[in-house]
């Protein structure tokens, strides 16, 4: 697999799993892409310390990446995923990427990246950081499947570029299915921009969705069954014909 290109958006969640992919061998060149620098809120679920306040999240994963091995080719796209940069993050640099992480927050990214991967065949993984949801797109083999499992209809890139933050908040809550969300981000929806300055994201959350995606992509990349869907971890929703919410 040394040989495989991933790409990586959102190093909040993401730092997890592309750590996981270094330490696994899962990939031999990464690209990262996060415009975001590192603050005290995220240290309850990144491996940083005070010392690194400030420091872009792909400078910090690429850095710990490297540490584990050296002979890694990591590019870091420290101003995000953006219309300029989409191209190059897809298909520039050390070449095209074989299979996209996506755990950025902006439903316009969300949504555009998948469309820039489904236009090139790209298997798309997702970990949702709550109640174990693994979401896995496998655009590779179906070149027509519905973006989030059609999850938000017929909506496009385009449709969620000025969003107000309600609205955000809606497109995010249909894109994770609100029906099956946990009590706990239930209740803390209404707390956004009130006590809470985003989602709730815990330590053990992004530590499985780090492992979860690893396995999802190690299976991808290898050629073995990974089908798309939606797949809980969460023993309250692991009921007989309840793993998959969307196949």
């Amino acid at each position: 697999m040394l040989g495989r290109r991933v790409g990586v958006i959102g190093l909040s969640v993401g730092s997890s799993a592309a750590l996981t992919f270094a330490m696994e061998g899962i990939g031999g060149s990464f690209k990262l892409a996060d415009f975001d620098s590192l603050s005290v809120s995220n240290l309850n679920r990144l491996r940083a310390g005070v010392h690194h306040l400030g420091l872009n999240k792909c400078v910090l994963a690429a850095r710990q990446m490297l540490e584990i091995d050296p002979w890694l080719d990591v590019e870091v796209f420290q101003g995000g995923l953006t219309d300029d940069t989409m191209e190059e993050f897809f298909t520039g640099g050390a070449g095209p990427i074989d299979l996209l992480v996506e755990e950025c927050d902006t439903p316009y990214v969300k949504i555009a990246a998948r469309e820039h991967a489904r236009s090139l065949g790209v298997p798309v993984v997702m970990d949702a950081n709550d109640r174990g949801l693994l979401d896995v797109e496998r655009f590779d083999l179906e070149p027509d499947r519905p973006l989030l499992h059609g999850l938000l209809g017929g909506t496009t890139s385009q449709d969620l570029v000025d969003l107000t933050p309600e609205e955000m908040v809606d497109v995010i809550l249909a894109m994770v299915d609100r029906e099956r969300i946990s009590p706990e981000l239930t209740a803390s929806i209404d707390q956004i921009g009130v006590t809470l300055s985003s989602w709730p994201q815990l330590a053990s959350g992004v530590a499985l969705g780090g492992a979860l995606t690893a396995d999802a992509a190690r299976r991808i990349l290898l050629g073995q069954p990974r089908p798309s869907g939606r797949f809980y971890t969460d023993l309250e929703v692991l009921t007989a014909g309840d793993r998959s919410t969307v196949a």
